[in-house]
């Protein structure tokens, strides 16, 4: 499948009003929630790893609007954006990166192992393409048992560069399971550029090594997402086996908390600030829907009482308790074991 310039946008599809409204409903929750776990971890309200998912809205919000709630998601560690557009409760993220024992991964996770298996979210996580193969693995689970789900196995452009990825689209083509691998190209794996790092710069075409389809996407862009989205899944869904969906995105903060991103040029991030997938939205809406600011200050309110009803919540959660590092492990029973 070859790369396209036309999308839904462009050719003026129409959307409900209520459709773009939830969009960003959707994309602006992701985004206070970032900017405020940016501001709690300056204050060293808690540690360790963090990637923000700020500027990357539209791609967890545009594909969450395709799939199904019984549809899997797994990710790599950028996950907080991707687990709030499932719809895990803003409370329950916020106390996992406090690392209460009410977060969504029982505190054990912290930010970048996000779970949630009422919502079908399989991870965050930790290793750098470690969650393709395991996505792959659930896809075939799901081909295994006859059931009529996707699995939307997510990554980094980083993470392409990892032989498990090539190992994983190859078996998931032979066997023809029902995967759809979604790269978030936004231009750094860590502070190096997808041009310093392979002579194959438009990541697409990886999946065309496998004879998999594959397409950019503009990933600024929650409609082109959507629809983008949208044919993937039915594509899967009735049975044409994998596809390959790279969403050319950009991140708008460093890699982690701890990077200043000085490796890129204050004109580059303002171009893509000229991007923003949120003002963007705002704008189409007033253009094709007359949404004014008056509709919108509700939502606005809304989300900030969210963000902010989620950070008491996580402050006033308890830490797990000790016992709690032997629940949820494998135990051998093997002879040399001590009891």
């Amino acid at each position: 499948m070859a790369k396209t310039k036309t999308t839904a946008k462009a050719a003026e599809a129409t959307y409900d009003k209520e459709l773009l409204l939830r969009w960003y409903e959707q994309m602006l929750l992701i985004r206070k929630f970032e900017e405020r776990a940016s501001q709690l971890y300056m204050a060293q309200k808690f540690r360790g790893f963090c990637h923000l998912y700020i500027g990357q809205e539209a791609v967890a919000v545009g594909m969450e609007s395709a799939i199904r709630p019984d549809d899997y998601i797994i990710t790599a560690y950028r996950d907080h954006g991707g687990a709030l557009a499932r719809g895990v409760h803003p409370n329950a993220c916020m106390a996992e990166l406090f690392g209460k024992a009410t977060g969504c991964s029982k505190g054990k996770g912290g930010s970048m192992h996000f779970f949630s298996k009422e919502h079908n979210f399989v991870g965050g996580h930790g290793i750098v393409g470690g969650q393709i193969p395991l996505g792959t693995g659930i896809g075939y689970a799901i081909q295994y048992k006859n059931e009529d789900k996707v699995c939307v196995t997510m990554m980094g452009d980083g993470a392409v560069r990892q032989g498990a990825f090539h190992e994983a689209l190859n078996l998931a083509m032979l066997w023809k399971l029902p995967v759809i691998y979604v790269i978030e190209n936004n231009n750094y794996a860590m502070g190096t550029s997808v041009e310093r790092t392979s002579n194959v710069t438009e990541l697409y075409k990886l999946g065309l090594s496998y004879d998999m389809p594959s397409k950019a996407v503009n990933g600024m862009d929650v409609q082109e997402v959507y629809e983008e989205m949208k044919n993937a899944v039915k594509y899967v869904r009735d049975g044409g086996g994998p596809m390959l969906l790279e969403m050319k995105t950009y991140r708008y903060k460093g890699h982690s908390m701890s990077d200043p991103a000085k490796y890129r040029t204050r004109e580059e991030l303002n171009k893509y600030r000229g991007k923003d997938p949120i003002a963007n939205l705002k704008i189409y809406m007033a253009e094709h829907s007359g949404v004014t600011d008056e509709d919108l200050k509700p939502i606005e309110d809304r989300i900030h009482e969210a963000v902010e009803e989620s950070v008491r919540f996580a402050e006033e959660s308890p830490y797990p308790d000790p016992s709690a590092l032997y629940e949820d492990v494998y135990v051998g029973d093997y002879p040399y074991m001590m009891e």
